[in-house]
């Protein structure tokens, strides 16, 4: 068995490219140790965090709050299933906000795409001389579950 992993090893086993590696590293959401040549090696408990960061992400969580739920977990030992489900549970609530979203999108999306375009008779009631430009740009009147928030 492998006791540490190299870069590219991580990297095929998590599907995240070197650079994300190492951007997590940077960011302190996975530890590295350098060999006396200076080359990373990942323990093999990584691939759980990566893991974590990928599904985190999917959800829709910033770095930030990975590098929150991090905190939570102990140190000193591999997280177990356990510590997993717990951190995870809270993403329940955020999960169930962006399904009614994405359902209201869905049963919009014949109407209106929420993007404020004024291409659609409709928009040029709900977004009269495109008011919403003040806004931002993008999809204005998306619910908020699905508007991206910054990094």
């Amino acid at each position: 068995m492998i006791e540490s992993l190299t870069v590219g090893q991580a990297a095929e086993r998590s599907g995240f490219a070197p650079s994300a590696l190492r951007y997590y590293e940077d960011r302190g959401l996975i530890d590295a140790t350098r060999t006396d040549g200076g080359q990373r090696r990942y323990e093999r408990s990584v691939l759980r965090r990566l893991a974590f960061i990928a599904a985190a992400r999917h959800v829709g969580l910033t770095l930030d709050e990975i590098a929150d739920a991090f905190s939570l977990l102990p140190s000193g030992r591999t997280p177990t299933r356990a510590d997993w489900t717990r951190i995870s549970r809270s993403w329940r609530s955020r999960l169930d906000s962006e399904i009614s979203a994405l359902e209201k999108l869905r049963d919009g999306l014949d109407s209106c795409i929420g993007c404020g375009c004024l291409s659609l008779q409709r928009c040029q009631m709900s977004n009269p001389g495109d008011v919403q430009a003040s806004r931002g740009p993008g999809a204005v009147f998306l619910p908020e579950p699905l508007h991206p928030k910054p990094e």
